[in-house]
């Protein structure tokens, strides 16, 4: 019996291995930077070279075929290798593709930049990051359709897992109530309910989960918030308004003992408004080197 016409190329066995990680082929083809068509070709291509079917295809996605167990097994470990072999390479050109990055506001202006500095200072060569920063929820899909190597988001029920991605706890923060230094709540210690309430504030948008996780737990014990009076597209501005104007604001609580600017926080009778961050990625086989390290170098330097 004659054996396949040729082997198998590296990047028929990445686009396969995308699809079996990701479990679709349109978030596969975003992850390695190709068409769907092309990767659907690499795969047919892949699978007439096999001489056997590797992916089942349904409206909900693909999963391994028993042939394509045994192959995914085996071509993990080659493209593990072949990672490395392309890394020394770009060593040696003094190249390194950028890892993309995607991450909230908040973990953005009052997390990363230290760490982010540090890891440079600790590696022989330049890492390039390209960093997107958006609400929560963008950065859930920004990962999820590859479109970025891993995310770091706050978490909650409109993030639910879909079996997709990945968490790992990256930081604990909880959502407060920040008022200028001469505003009556100042000198409190702590703000009624009722009273916050009723009280319009400068808030973030509706998508923003800083606005949400306020929402969630006021919705639990029947309440909701009054209208607010400004409502803005980050952080900086909504310090920014709150003080201008001098009301209160919703803000991280990172945002408040970072850099208050003038702002402190006052923490509101019987309700906690306490949120975590995660780090959101796919199979870690689909990450590079270059991304797992700098994962691993930013989860030691904030837990």
């Amino acid at each position: 019996m004659s054996g396949p016409v040729r082997l198998a190329d590296i990047a028929e066995l990445r686009a396969f291995c995308a699809a079996a990680d990701l479990g679709s082929l349109g978030r596969a083809a975003r992850l390695i930077g190709v068409s769907q068509p092309a990767l659907s070709k690499r795969l047919r291509t892949l699978e007439a070279v096999a001489g056997a079917r590797l992916l089942e295809r349904s409206p909900r996605g693909v999963t391994l075929t028993p042939a394509g167990t045994r192959l995914y097994v085996e071509a993990r470990k080659l493209l593990a290798q072949a990672e490395e072999v392309e890394s020394l390479m770009a060593g040696l050109r003094g190249e390194e593709q950028p890892v993309r990055l995607a991450t909230s506001h908040t973990i953005a202006e009052y997390v990363l930049p230290g760490p982010l500095v540090e890891f440079e200072q600790k590696r022989e060569r330049h890492l390039s990051v390209e960093l997107v920063i958006a609400n929560s929820l963008v950065v859930h899909e920004l990962v999820r359709e590859g479109r970025a190597e891993f995310g770091i988001a706050a978490v909650d029920a409109a993030m639910s897992s879909d079996g997709v991605l990945r968490q790992l706890p990256f930081c604990d923060d909880a959502v407060v109530v920040a008022v200028p230094g001469d505003h009556p709540w100042a000198a409190l210690d702590l703000i009624p309910l009722d009273e916050l309430v009723r009280t319009p504030m400068v808030m973030r948008d509706p998508s923003a989960n800083t606005r949400r996780t306020i929402e969630a737990a006021l919705e639990a014990r029947g309440l909701s918030l009054a209208p607010p009076l400004a409502e803005v597209g980050s952080t900086s501005a909504a310090k920014a308004t709150a003080i201008s104007e001098g009301v209160p604001v919703l803000l991280s609580r990172m945002a408040v003992r970072g850099n208050a600017e003038g702002l402190v926080e006052r923490p509101v009778e019987g309700v906690d408004f306490s949120r975590r961050f995660v780090i959101l990625m796919g199979a870690h086989e689909t990450l590079r080197p270059a991304a797992r390290a700098l994962i691993d170098h930013l989860v030691k330097t904030t837990g």
